[in-house]
């Protein structure tokens, strides 16, 4: 039997970027033992991510980009190689990613394939992640991509081995949690 939850007080401490909450609530366990707990959430809504793929090459496509919390955690350059991702705003996740993937990295695609869903942080972040992959091939390429100019965004777009991209992981020039998480999913499933 789940925990019941009662939200008692919910203060918003940030409404800049995205949301953070405090929130005090009361838990009641299985033996129904009562606790009072107060913490934070961060809402910046829910994303898709996808990895773009090309069997025939044997590489996949990824992006490169300044993420400025992973350079105040020690990313000496802030620089981070990623899947193809973006929040939802208030689109459904496939066409999200549809959108995310001509915009950032100039691929018109046609098929997608939801996989998975995970929730990256849930700790602290409410975000749920809706993982995609699709097949491409140079034809599909329609755009230079690397981003929306009004959003800032100055995104390089990298074609890289499958292979290259795995070792990427264990050199630790791949940090990125749904990169490594759609990589690894690519491998399991030999989509290459």
């Amino acid at each position: 039997m789940p925990p019941t939850v009662e939200i008692l007080r919910t203060d918003i401490l940030s409404d800049n970027w995205y949301i953070l909450k405090r929130i005090e609530y009361e838990i009641t366990d299985q033996l129904g033992n009562k606790k009072r707990q107060l913490r934070e959430a961060y809402n910046r809504g829910n994303g898709a991510t996808i990895l773009l793929y090309n069997q025939d090459q044997g590489t996949v496509i990824l992006t490169r980009q300044f993420h400025l919390p992973t350079f105040i955690n020690g990313n000496s350059d802030g620089m981070l190689i990623e899947a193809c991702a973006g929040l939802l705003d208030k689109d459904d996740p496939e066409n999200c990613i549809r959108r995310e993937t001509e915009e950032e990295t100039g691929y018109l695609i046609k098929d997608v394939k939801k996989v998975f869903e995970a929730y990256m942080s849930p700790g602290s972040v409410t975000e749920i992640l809706y993982f995609f992959v699709a097949a491409y091939t140079k034809d599909m390429k329609i755009t230079a991509g690397g981003g929306i100019e009004e959003e800032q965004e100055n995104i390089e777009v990298l074609e890289l081995p499958f292979v290259k991209a795995l070792e990427m992981i264990e050199s630790g020039e791949i940090k990125d949690g749904k990169t490594i998480m759609l990589l690894q999913y690519a491998q399991i499933h030999r989509l290459l």
